[in-house]
Order: C-alpha cells, then structure tokens, then sequence
C-alpha cells in the first residue's frame, strides 16, 4: 500500500460541489504528513473540464474516469468504478464527503474493498503516523477518536463546512483510465425530482434559519424564510414542524433529518431536544430565540434572545436589511 491520498470529487448538475474542495484541502496536509501524493477522484460524463477547479486546491494528479453511462449517478456503478481504480493504483488514504450521494458511496466502496470507514467526522489527521478521524457520539455529546486497524486502503467520510478550504494551486497530471461501467448493477434511477428552491442543500449551508414548534403553522414560516432571504440562507426545521406538515421533510434538522454544520444556525421557536442538537450542536454559532428562558435550545447557544419570535424575527429582519444594504 502506498502513502498516497485520494479525494473523490463531487459533482453535481456539471459542477464541483464544494465539499470537494474542503476534501482537497484536507487531504493536501495528509499527503504532505504522509510523504506521498495528492490525488483527485473525477467521475462521469464530460467532466474533464473541471480539473482546472480542482487543480486550486493542491493534487498532484487527477484520475479521470469518463463514459457516457456516468453521467447519471448510480451508487452501484460508481462504486464499481471507484473499487477498480483504488485496487489498481493503491493509495493509503481515500476521503469522502458525508453528502448524500457520500454517505451511499463511500460505504459501497468500502464494502468492495473489504476495508474499513469511519463515517462522520469531523476533523481528520496524522498521529504518531496513523491516520486518526474525529467523529461525534452520544448524538453529539462526546467525540470519539477513531483509528485503523489492518485497513487498506482507509477511507474517511467527512461532514461538510467542518474543514476548512486553502488553496494552493497546481497543474495536476491527468490520467484518464479506461473504465466500462456494469450493465447489470440491480439499481437504475427512473426519476430525479429536484427540490424547487434556489437555496443551498441544507448539509451545505453556510446559514440555516429553523423554525419549531413555536412558529405555530405553515404560513407563518413566512417570516423565518424572509429572514432566510435576507441573509441567503437555507430554511430549516424541527421534527416537530415538520410532524404537523408544516414543512417538508427533506428541511428537518436533526438526529432523524440531517446534520448540518454552518457558520450560523439561527433557532426560532426550537425548544432543543436532544434529537434536534445532536444534528445542529457543532454549527459555528448558535442563536435561539425563544420565549421560555429554560428552553434547552440556550444551552447550546451562542446568543439567546428571550421573546417572542413573531415580535423578535420582523423586527431582526428589517435590521438586517439596513444593515446589509450600506
């Protein structure tokens, strides 16, 4: 096994996701601890432009894998791909994102290498030459550190926005290798539905306004998005909110939603179950607003206001505005 470092590039609608980036950067300080190479994974259909992207970011090389039946994401296939390309060229170390389209693949990758994952983390890093990943447990309340044991290569899912993005731009060799996806992988994707929203995925959010319980119904949620307009944020809510039909699923914040990670996550009306902070506890800052002082929600806190939402959201909203447009 070799000391090299692998990223797998996300893409998706022909563009890089950003979490690739944050992987690159990542892996940039491993290969460098490591003594090998940095390489990027690049998977699909017509791709190949987007090496110039990845190349800001520090790899050495890029392997490119291009077929015109990669242009739909399929976990099995891409799997399959992926598995070949690691078994031949044998690197240490391969990351993933803990997107959705991570957490599907990098677990199939793992499985057909018979290796080990740690999935999750959320610091990553070289101790006395081992590999150590950072991961939270106890929905969210302690972080365990995670070693390999006989695991080659060792492959590590990462949570978005938690590692920080440094470019350092080189001109990465291309390998492009030659690849033939499986035709009977048992998976194929009928239909894409596409959430109709401009706002960023909420496990990539760089801001999250969540509403709860104490928004009261669905047409109030009117006044969390126009905050959420004003600071180009992405919508979230509790279990509560969404159990009462008030928002879609796909917006719960939480141990049985998603798992954000954003610079600031803005809770209003959100009491703080254990189930909502173990999905939202390591965002970089915490406001609460809430009109129960002995909410859990301020716990957790960065900031709290005690009041009523519906007094304290217009009235931060029209702030922000003016503030926003000097």
């Amino acid at each position: 096994m070799g000391k090299d470092v692998w990223v797998y590039a996300e893409v998706k609608e022909g563009k890089l996701k950003k979490n690739a980036f944050e992987l690159l950067s990542e892996g940039r300080k491993l290969a460098d601890a490591c003594g090998g190479d940095l390489a990027a994974v690049l998977v699909g259909n017509n791709v190949g432009g987007l090496v110039p992207d990845l190349g800001r970011y520090g790899p050495d090389k890029v392997y490119l894998a291009e077929h015109p039946d990669l242009e739909i994401y399929n976990g099995q296939v891409y799997a399959q791909i992926i598995g070949e390309i690691v078994g031949q060229y044998q690197p240490a170390i391969v990351l993933f994102g803990a997107t959705a389209q991570g957490r599907d693949l990098s677990p199939l990758v793992a499985a057909k290498l018979e290796t080990g994952i740690v999935s999750d983390c959320t610091h990553i890093f070289i101790e006395d030459g081992s590999l150590t990943a950072r991961r939270p447990v106890y929905a969210g309340k302690a972080f365990a550190d995670v070693g390999f044991q006989n695991s080659d290569p060792q492959i590590v899912q990462a949570r978005p926005n938690v590692l920080e993005i440094i470019e350092n731009p080189r001109e990465p060799e291309v390998i492009s290798v030659s690849v033939q996806p499986q035709t009977d992988a048992g998976v194929r994707r009928i239909e894409l539905q596409a959430a109709a929203t401009d706002r960023p995925d909420l496990t990539e959010a760089e801001i999250i306004v969540s509403g709860g319980r104490g928004v009261k119904s669905a047409e109030n949620f009117a006044i969390i998005e126009e905050l959420a307009d004003v600071l180009g944020a992405t919508v979230g809510a509790s279990r509560s909110a969404v159990d009462a039909g008030w928002r879609p699923q796909s917006d719960q914040v939480g141990q049985t939603g998603k798992t954000v990670t954003p610079n600031l996550y803005i809770a209003c009306g959100i009491s703080g179950s254990i189930q909502h902070l173990a999905g939202m506890a390591s965002s970089k800052y915490i406001v609460a607003i809430n009109k129960d002082p002995d909410a859990p929600i301020f716990q957790k806190a960065d900031y709290g206001i005690v009041d009523d939402l519906f007094k304290i959201v217009p009235e931060l909203t029209k702030a922000l505005k003016e503030v926003l447009k000097e």
